[in-house]
């Protein structure tokens, strides 16, 4: 008799996830996993728990950020150097499909808990690992964080506007692509033991995640040689692709073809310009992009921006407005979809965060989630679980 299943619904019902992880990219990982019906099991350090439940913003003294990505999580604290404590933890292993952690390099080793020592004594465990630098190379025991690994990976070079400061991504690009691509490894490898019987090691470097996202840079260096610099919003190679000025603000126009840019043409009331020699291709306007420029805000700069937005989405020109977050979480469409969806915490009061984006026919999408677990919440309830499943083998 395994463990009980999670209580949420979703495609990885059945699947128990033993959680090492901490702060950003591990915990979003295994945020995913829980909302697609996981059951994940976070084992934090009984002095300080995870580090994030000490990172601001702060509701009523809880931690929002922890609270945001940890929802449909249980809480035991272990102290994985006692033996008290890492016999429970060998017990909880006993039961779990997947272990994942996000200690630098070698960690896991030292305490007698690497890939290398758990695969013979549990076959089928997805031993996964989310670190800076992945588990080779010479920068593999490094420690990284995200703002660490947007610098070396090349991301923070392509943001921001030409002859600009360095610029950070306004979002934990690093930690979370990483995130991701962890969970689209367990879940490739869950998927692989289905018919091979055999657990697999699943090593996600952060600096690695970087580099795959780098797509059109790469090509534009392996293209021509030249080191891509910051854009500011403009696209490097499809125009008009940005950000441009209207009478009382900015709006995004995306226009990626001819037949988008000579509609463009007309619902400015510009038909001269996709005939203009310098922006009769896309090539040629993104050479000019400059020109092309001046000559649309002419147009745009006459009236407001949500007058534009009517114009454009009645001739099938890709827009939208810049909105700020405030904007974003009260969104009709992204109210339609689930988007912003709330726990209730038994001691700050309803949380509001960002839903899951992955819409599965068949499996219900609540607008409520379980809230983030108090340290060591779950802790006599998984000894009793643990006690039943052990006594019936």
């Amino acid at each position: 008799m395994p463990l009980k299943p999670s209580t949420v619904a979703g495609p990885l019902n059945g699947v128990t996830v033993i959680d090492l992880t901490r702060v950003l990219a591990g915990p979003y990982c295994t945020m995913v996993l829980a909302d697609l019906g996981a059951r994940v099991i976070k084992v934090e350090h009984p002095d300080t728990g995870d580090d994030s439940r000490h990172i601001g913003p702060f509701i009523k003294g809880k931690s929002a950020y922890f609270m945001s990505i940890n929802r449909n999580k249980e809480s035991i604290a272990l102290d994985l150097k006692a033996a008290p404590d890492r016999a429970l933890f060998e017990r909880l292993l006993a039961q779990a499909d997947v272990l994942i952690e996000n200690y630098r390099g070698g960690t896991m080793e030292k305490l007698g808990y690497g890939f290398e020592a758990l695969a013979p004594r549990y076959p089928r465990l997805i031993y996964a690992a989310a670190s800076g630098f992945g588990h080779s190379g010479p920068y593999m025991k490094r420690a990284a964080y995200d703002m660490v690994v947007q610098g070396m990976g090349g991301v923070m070079s392509l943001t921001g506007h030409p002859g600009g400061p360095p610029t950070r991504v306004g979002t934990s690009v690093g930690d979370i692509t990483a995130g991701l691509f962890t969970a689209i490894g367990i879940a490739s490898a869950l998927f692989e033991r289905q018919h091979s019987g055999q657990g697999r090691k699943v090593d996600v470097g952060m600096l690695d995640c970087q580099v795959a996202i780098l797509e059109n840079a790469i090509a534009r260096f392996t293209a021509t040689g030249e080191i891509p610099g910051p854009l500011g919003a403009r696209h490097p190679s499809i125009t008009p692709f940005e950000a441009y000025e209207t009478a009382d603000g900015w709006i995004i126009i995306a226009a990626g073809n001819d037949s988008l840019f000579r509609s463009l043409g007309r619902a400015l009331g510009r038909p001269d310009l996709p005939a203009d020699p310098r922006f009769d291709s896309n090539p040629n306007r993104t050479q000019n992009h400059d020109a092309l420029k001046v000559e649309m805000e002419k147009s745009l700069k006459t009236a407001g921006t949500e007058h534009w937005l009517g114009i454009l989405e009645a001739a099938g020109v890709p827009a939208a407005r810049i909105n700020n977050v405030a904007q974003v979480l009260s969104d009709p469409h992204v109210l339609s979809r689930n988007m912003v969806c709330h726990a209730d915490d038994p001691d700050v009061g309803r949380v509001t965060m960002a839903g899951n984006p992955i819409k599965l026919s068949g499996f219900a999408d609540p607008e409520s989630r379980h809230p983030a677990p108090a340290l060591d919440e779950h802790r006599q309830r998984l000894l009793d679980e643990l006690h039943a499943v052990e006594s019936s083998a």
